[in-house]
């Protein structure tokens, strides 16, 4: 079978590696418009801030290794420029040459991939741009930093790629801003956690400006500053990191359906309209697995796993991709963010009951050196009692967080189900009870009506107003505001009254929570608990 593979950085080696493994009597071909294929992209970042020291260390595969080690052919630096799938037939340019070929197949992958997004202002392509996509992007801005040349960067976007070149080009000793057009920065994460990790950034002297469109960057012959919706700003050079697009240009005329961002629309098998033509990673959708519906997932996991897939399927085997869940974790300067699942708005959306819970945890055993908080929402069905998502900051390993959300997701397990298992449990590793455990707990004892709170978010729309704060952390803490100390409450406050609503505040929300289930015993009938306590939400003073 003559099998031709578009594309050939991490889904398409993919698929082609599995293919030949499994049956080495396949003639499968590759084609790619890039000099390398199979590298690192989600390393370049590190590269750029000299954590991976070495260029090679990039690329995972060249095109003489790969195809001595899996009997595939490469070519490289040849771009297809169109497809005819009654002829089953693919035309390409040869980058080099400018020479144009023809290409048959019996079975065709798409695996094109995306392309950074280029806004069309003034300056786009003056000496001090760069983009982060390929080795040469950070090979080149690494070069810049090293001579000297950039001392001021303005990285546009706020994701994580944008936030992860922040972080290494700040440990380089530059001085950098970020902006971005959208209400926060991470999108798909909780906004009170985006709140949470922009002030983080600060402390680190990474400043962000959201809401801040880039509209031009100005210079003679080079980056000098750079014009935003709201300010400008000196700068030597701008690295743009605002996202990705399909590469499917190529696709016009050719019959696949497309979505409006430009991926190909395929099936739980990877399948397109098309007959024989199949699409996997950053150029096509996926299904989300908890919804069914379609979603875009560029991501280096999802790709690797639909290309194995898919390589099965064209084997002869019959599997179904059961859909992604955009599960992703980032390292930033002193702290770690993961997320996985639906998003408390993306559940509302989607039709279900929703509850949420937001806990304050000790990522390992308190006095073991090193301990420090995770701060995790968790998102779930309250009639179903059904884990639908899960956020976590901090800076410990916040991957097991997300990766055990994930397989309780996946296995579509109830919080009851995932609530009394023995996690891995040693000080330098965990608490005794785990933080995902000590959340599922908070939740359930919220949807059974143990816990009254109020969440992080609820505070931040004004949901408190109204509530008189009690200061029940370990030692005074909030200033303006009444001192309980649970360890001295056995019976009833003195001068507040058993009717006066009452938010219970304290350092991680323990001892808040403590406290309303003893003044509860108490007769005091309109208590709340801020979730997270005062490590996550800064409280207004009372003063």
């Amino acid at each position: 079978m003559d099998i031709l593979v578009i594309g050939g950085v991490a889904a398409g080696t993919k698929v082609a590696a599995k293919l030949k493994r499994e049956n080495y009597n396949h003639n499968i071909k590759i084609l790619t418009k890039g000099k390398d294929i199979s590298y690192a992209g989600c390393g370049l970042p590190y590269y750029v801030g000299n954590v991976i020291e070495r260029e090679e260390d990039l690329i995972v595969n060249t095109p003489e290794k790969f195809s001595k080690l899996t009997g595939v052919e490469v070519l490289t630096e040849v771009e297809v420029t169109k497809v005819n799938p009654e002829e089953k037939t693919v035309e390409a340019v040869d980058l080099k040459t400018g020479e144009k070929y023809t290409y048959s197949y019996d079975k065709l992958v798409i695996a094109t991939g995306a392309d950074p997004i280029k806004p069309p202002v003034e300056g786009i392509d003056l000496e001090g741009v760069y983009f982060m996509r390929t080795p040469e992007d950070a090979v080149s801005l690494r070069a810049a930093v090293e001579s000297g040349e950039i001392k001021r960067v303005v990285v546009v976007g706020g994701g994580f790629i944008g936030l992860e070149i922040a972080e290494n080009l700040k440990a380089q000793g530059l001085i950098v801003c970020v902006i971005d057009m959208a209400d926060q920065i991470l999108p798909g994460f909780e906004p009170e956690i985006a709140n949470y990790v922009e002030d983080s950034l600060a402390d680190e002297g990474i400043v962000i400006f959201t809401k801040t469109g880039l509209e031009a960057i100005h210079g003679d012959g080079k980056v000098e500053k750079v014009q935003t919706s709201n300010r400008t700003i000196k700068a030597d050079a701008v690295v743009l990191s605002i996202g990705v697009r399909p590469n499917t240009g190529f696709l016009a005329g050719s019959g696949l359906e497309l979505s409006p961002n430009g991926a190909v629309l395929v099936n739980e098998k990877f399948e397109t309209n098309i007959e024989d033509i199949y699409a996997v990673g950053d150029c096509a959708f996926v299904r989300n697995l908890i919804t069914g519906k379609s979603t875009y997932a560029p991501m280096g996991s999802v790709a690797n796993i639909a290309g194995r897939i898919l390589a099965q399927n064209l084997n002869g085997k019959n599997l179904s991709y059961k859909g992604a869940l955009g599960t992703s974790v980032v390292k930033l300067p002193g702290l770690n963010a993961g997320k996985t699942g639906l998003t408390e708005d993306a559940a509302r959306e989607a039709g279900y009951d929703v509850v949420t819970v937001t806990t304050t945890v000790d990522d390992k055993a308190h006095y073991y050196p090193g301990s420090a908080p995770f701060i995790i929402k968790m998102i779930a069905d309250k009639t179903s009692r059904k884990l639908l998502g899960l956020q976590v900051v901090g800076k410990g390993s916040v991957d097991k967080i997300v990766d055990m959300a994930v397989m309780a997701i996946g296995l579509d397990a109830k919080l009851d189900d995932i609530q009394n298992l023995d996690y891995a449990y040693a000080p330098p590793f965990s608490t005794a009870i785990h933080p995902f455990a000590v959340t599922v707990n908070a939740l359930l004892n919220k949807i059974n009506g143990d816990l009254i709170s109020i969440t992080p978010r609820e505070y931040m729309e004004g949901k408190g107003e109204g509530y008189k704060i009690i200061d029940a952390s370990l030692v005074p803490s909030i200033e303006g505001a009444p001192y309980v100390d649970i360890a001295k409450t056995h019976g009833e406050l003195d001068g507040i009254d058993k009717e006066e609503k009452l938010l219970l505040v304290c350092d991680k929300g323990k001892r808040a929570y403590m406290l309303q289930k003893r003044l509860r015993d108490f007769g005091y009938t309109n208590t709340l608990v801020l979730e997270g306590g005062r490590i996550f939400t800064k409280i207004e003073s009372e003063a």
